[in-house]
């Protein structure tokens, strides 16, 4: 159930590892969306707010974990690409020691500092108890993502995109009933939405490791693998712990803007809230085809065929271009009947909020569709550095543009923070990424 992505046509390899991970990423978007469904369609539009104003600090702490374990697995596929049995089993047993021990210390941390930085982040005190109760459970459940995160990451580092789709389909079927079932009938509120994302993220992890162990050699791990090694550690820290950071510099940047858009109340949060979920579901091609060329790079750079990569990371910008339209266009033209999915009909004032977000944010798409691959196809070959800058580069533009722009013209500035540090991202990864495959290419074996 492995698949070698040194031979074969790269496109015909890329688009069919793409599509389960698509379809997964859209189930997973779509249990996301589930709990702002459900909560702003049954308890209103403030407990809509109150579960978006928690998204940049979800961002934060989750994104760093989802960078790191999308990080050590990287050293796998490398290993499984030079056919390297052993290394990837070290590599695993390795992959799962950092990220309980990391992510044991965080779940602490992070659940102590939740009120404080709710504070910081200025947020309105009509949501303020929502925010506080979604968010804390969310912590709590912090060691139940990056175990799916991690499970998951390592099927894929072994070229099998669709195992992870099967169990992450079931689980979000189990994340709608269960927020039924705690919002309805229990009256837990936004944390029974809380709970339902938490459940069902530890439920799929349990899933995919038991049928994993039956399925795949990799993982019949043996005592020896388990041997730790600082030298290896750092092989896989190296390129995880920028990964990791990169995410969480690009969320303090998202946090400037949830901060700046809280003072236009919950009305204003609501209706962003209803955008960025529409806007995290059609940029699933680009994200999808991303990760797909991390993969493809990881595992064609530990064979060393670097003029493979740049074929690849080639096809895959035109077909996140011709993606990035048809989503873009989309938003645009359905805006209206994809936020009454959020608000009922009730709401009209919501629905030009929400039109502005698309209309700046769905045109640029193209320009986040090429930050994904870039960003991807280094991550893939080891260069963690730049990208980790270019998240720093996005965290500048927004954290100016955010509150400057906000404060000259208002909601529609803090909307364009968004594309234009998707510029700033952009660029320094583009030049990095073909500085780096003409260095490599100079020198490569096939």
């Amino acid at each position: 159930m492995t698949h070698d992505m040194t031979t074969g046509s790269p496109m015909r390899l890329i688009v069919m590892f793409t599509i389960p991970l698509l379809i997964g990423n859209v189930f997973q978007q779509l249990y996301s969306m589930a709990d702002t469904v459900i909560v702003g369609r049954t308890i209103g539009v403030q407990a809509l707010a109150a579960v978006g104003a928690t998204g940049p600090l979800c961002f934060l702490v989750l994104g760093f974990f989802f960078g790191f374990s999308s990080g050590v697995t990287v050293v796998t596929a490398q290993r499984f690409g030079a056919k390297d049995a052993r290394g990837v089993r070290r590599s695993i047993a390795m992959a799962t020691t950092l990220c309980a021990a990391i992510s044991a210390a965080a779940t602490i941390g992070s659940v102590i500092l939740t009120g404080p930085l709710l504070r910081l982040m200025n947020t309105p005190e009509d949501i303020f108890d929502g925010s506080y109760a979604y968010l804390v459970v969310i912590f709590i459940g912090i060691g139940a993502t990056v175990f799916y995160n991690l499970i998951s990451g390592i099927i894929r580092a072994l070229g099998d995109s669709r195992t992870p789709l099967i169990f992450l389909i079931i689980a979000s079927i189990l994340n709608i009933a269960l927020d039924f079932i705690f919002i309805l009938w229990f009256g837990m509120g936004v944390a029974g939405a809380a709970w339902a994302t938490v459940i069902s993220q530890l439920a799929s992890g349990v899933w995919c490791l038991q049928f994993a162990r039956r399925k795949y050699s990799q993982f019949q791990l043996k005592r020896q693998d388990w041997r730790f090694d600082w030298n290896f550690a750092w092989e896989h820290l190296r390129i995880a712990l920028p990964m990791a950071f990169q995410f969480s510099i690009t969320a303090v940047g998202v946090i400037v803007m949830q901060t700046v858009l809280n003072t236009f109340g919950s009305t204003a949060v609501a209706a962003f809230t209803a955008a960025a979920k529409i806007d995290q579901l059609a940029v699933q091609p680009g994200f999808s085809i991303g990760i797909a060329i991390a993969t493809y790079a990881a595992q064609n750079y530990g064979a060393g065929l670097y003029r493979r990569i740049r074929e690849g990371v080639n096809k895959c910008s035109l077909l996140s271009t011709v993606f990035a339209i048809l989503m873009g266009a989309a938003v645009i033209v359905f805006c209206p009947q994809f936020t009454r999915l959020f608000v009922g009909d009730g709401h009209p004032e919501v629905i030009p909020l929400v039109r502005t977000y698309m209309l700046t944010n769905g045109s640029c798409y193209v320009i986040l569709g090429l930050l994904f691959v870039y960003r991807n196809a280094l991550q893939g070959i080891g260069r963690a550095f730049v990208p980790m800058m270019a998240g720093a580069s996005e965290l500048v533009v927004r954290t100016v543009a955010a509150p400057v722009l906000g404060g000259a013209i208002g909601y529609v500035g803090v909307c364009l923070s968004n594309p234009l540090a998707w510029v700033g991202a952009t660029i320094p990864l583009a030049i990095a990424y073909f500085w780096v495959i003409k260095r490599l290419t100079g020198r490569c074996i096939g």
